[in-house]
């Protein structure tokens, strides 16, 4: 059963999401002047230094750079988050049957578009006491990274208003889409008092079909507190022997799951 976490998690909010501007604008002066100063021996590896820095906090699931993101819970107990992402699919009822029996609880990180599509298995992940977050409207899992804030901005807020719809409330939570978010991402955020989260484990079962090789990379990283980055509907079609699996192992090792939306303090 889902159990209340100890410590307060935080809701973290971007506050300032448009800080990386002035630094990307300070550091492109820098470059600037020591390319003027020192000629471009100095300045071109200079720039290309601040470039890859600034592609690294897009790329990095967990990086901070241009806002905060959850990547754990904040606790010293046997317990884990689980999070599905890329619902819903035909893979959904059995999913939760699996939920229900092993007596855990998930949080679903929805498509927009796929749950405007079925919003009946929506509303039933609700009704089972699991909870939502958005995880975009068409999920442009190729192109997400590289989206203009007008598009981005479109992207996360339609699928809050889709969800509502469905639901009767929005989301809290959201995950960006391959979990590369770049500085367009933490506006609409804000403005939709949304967190992001990333993961601490995961077993690539959105591309792999061996479901004993995808829970034993997640185990490797189990942790208390872990964030476990789970799939449904993938091509494969092993999503659900994947959860079942997890389940067994998640039991077996003495990890519960939790949903921080339940923590009291929040």
């Amino acid at each position: 059963m889902s159990t209340p976490l100890p410590h307060r998690v935080p809701h973290r909010i971007p506050r300032h999401p448009h800080a990386w501007l002035v630094v990307l604008l300070a550091s492109q002066g820098a470059v600037a002047l020591l390319w003027w100063s020192l000629g471009w021996r100095v300045g071109l590896p200079v720039m290309l230094a601040t470039h890859a820095l600034f592609w690294w906090g897009v790329m990095k699931p967990d990086s901070r750079m241009f806002g905060p993101v959850l990547s754990r819970l904040p606790t010293a107990e046997k317990v884990v988050w689980l999070t599905i992402d890329d619902g819903p699919s035909d893979d959904t009822p059995a999913m939760l049957d699996l939920l229900d029996a092993a007596g855990a609880r998930a949080t679903f990180f929805v498509v927009g578009d796929r749950a405007a599509a079925r919003p009946e298995l929506v509303r039933e992940m609700v009704r089972r006491g699991h909870t939502l977050g958005n995880h975009s409207r068409s999920h442009p899992q190729v192109w997400f990274w590289a989206l203009g804030p007008r598009r981005m901005r479109c992207e996360i807020e339609q699928t809050q208003a889709q969800l509502a719809g469905i639901t009767g409330s929005p989301p809290r939570w959201f995950r960006a889409v391959v979990g590369m978010a770049n500085p367009f991402v933490h506006a609409p955020l804000r403005d939709q008092s949304l967190t992001r989260v990333a993961w601490t484990a995961r077993g690539f079962d959105a591309v792999a079909a061996d479901p004993t090789a995808v829970v034993a990379r997640i185990e490797r990283d189990l942790a208390p507190g872990a964030i476990i980055l789970l799939h449904e509907g993938a091509k494969h079609g092993r999503n659900v022997e994947v959860l079942a699996l997890l389940l067994q192992r998640l039991q077996a090792l003495g990890y519960r799951a939790v949903l921080p939306e339940r923590e009291p303090d929040l």
